[in-house]
């Protein structure tokens, strides 16, 4: 495997043939940079895959040069653009009869004065173009009108008001959370699990998964396969809910045509999906199939942390986290044929956040109110 990226933890696997640095997908020749590359050490007929949202889309907007020296396996931007832009992706979602956290677009400050709204919010950004701090975070959160107003004015700044989505806040922490995640051949499923992000970090609002489980939950996977048949999709895909406990409705949150944190989890459930996927790209047969339950996944510095904060506050019991441990379980950067990422993982992560500054948020507090900026990832 060839790796281009900037952060440094993937460069010690074993896998990692060679990496290279990458300017990102906003720079104005990203793509000729790519098709460059391929010329120049002859990789005609490798696959390309996207493993981010800003990558993804450039894949998908210059599909045609890409895929003149690569097996591209990434969809085209004619269906990207559903899943890339969260504003398009409630517009289906509405038209197909999924629910979705309500949402509020204004067109400026004073249409967010007068917004009919219950807090908290959050803020997010409709797509993240751009790397700033708005773009970086998962959401801002708002406590109450006043603490919205200032948040929104920020966040209009560094995206234009037409970018910021206002949502409602819906209750619940990772047991919450499931997405349903596939391979996908011209409108059908191939391979398929359901999982519950069953702890996250921080808590109640996560910057990334902690603790992922399968299960069946066949509302999850009828309301993912009713979005994507729509986009005749092909390709991989994980696509994210959250269970309103208020009116007992699964509400669509994200659609990513591109890899996730957690997609470790598949080999050991029976569904590997970066390997299916790189031989669909090829044009090799997949054989039809389902991921078994019961297996795990687990970023396990991080969920140790998360786990001691939830049995602090009796959200988790002790006997839960020990019969979680006795699962089947993949690990984030850990595996005993590749240790070495584990074993660089804290400080190669420590200096990556404090070369780029991923940790320096903001403080949103002000007098009347009270808004919390969460970091971004999954």
């Amino acid at each position: 495997m060839w790796l281009l990226a900037n952060h440094p933890l993937p460069k010690f696997s074993r896998y990692v043939r060679r990496s290279f640095p990458w300017p990102g997908a906003d720079h104005a020749d990203a793509a000729a940079l790519i098709v460059e590359m391929a010329m120049r050490y002859g990789l005609n007929g490798w696959v390309l895959f996207a493993t981010g949202d800003e990558d993804m889309r450039l894949i998908a907007q210059n599909h045609a040069l890409l895929a003149s020296q690569f097996r591209v396996a990434t969809a085209s931007w004619d269906t990207v653009q559903w899943m890339y832009d969260k504003r398009l992706t409630y517009e289906r979602a509405a038209a197909l009869g999924i629910d979705y956290p309500r949402s509020f677009r204004p067109r400026d400050l004073d249409e967010v004065q007068r917004l009919n709204c219950d807090f908290p919010v959050i803020l997010k950004p409709a797509y993240r173009k751009g790397l700033n701090e708005f773009t970086r975070a998962k959401a801002w959160k708002a406590d109450d009108r006043n603490a919205l107003l200032v948040l929104y004015q920020r966040a209009a700044a560094l995206v234009g008001g037409d970018a910021v989505i206002i949502q409602e806040w819906i209750p619940g922490s990772g047991e919450a959370q499931f997405s349903y995640a596939g391979l996908w051949d011209r409108g059908e499923a191939v391979v398929s699990l359901v999982a519950r992000r069953t702890r996250q970090h921080p808590i109640e609002f996560g910057r990334s998964s902690t603790f992922v489980e399968t299960v069946e939950q066949d509302q999850v996977e009828e309301l993912a396969c009713r979005f994507l048949k729509s986009l005749d999709y092909t390709g991989v895909v994980e696509v994210e809910f959250k269970y309103d406990r208020r009116d007992r409705q699964y509400k669509l949150l994200d659609v990513n045509g591109r890899f996730w944190t957690w997609n470790g989890i598949g080999a050991l459930a029976g569904a590997d999906f970066p390997y299916l996927a790189w031989r669909q790209a090829l044009g090799k047969t997949v054989s039809p199939g389902r991921a078994r339950t019961g297996v795990a996944w687990m970023h396990a510095s991080r969920d140790m942390v998360a786990a001691c904060q939830e049995l602090s506050r009796g959200s988790l019991k002790l006997q839960d986290y020990l019969a979680g441990l006795r699962k089947p379980t993949a690990f984030a950067s850990f595996a005993l044929d590749d240790p070495l990422p584990a074993i660089v993982e804290l400080p190669a992560v420590a200096w990556y956040r404090f070369a780029t500054g991923l940790d320096r948020s903001p403080n949103m507090r002000h007098a009347k109110g009270h808004a919390d900026v969460l970091p971004a990832g999954r």
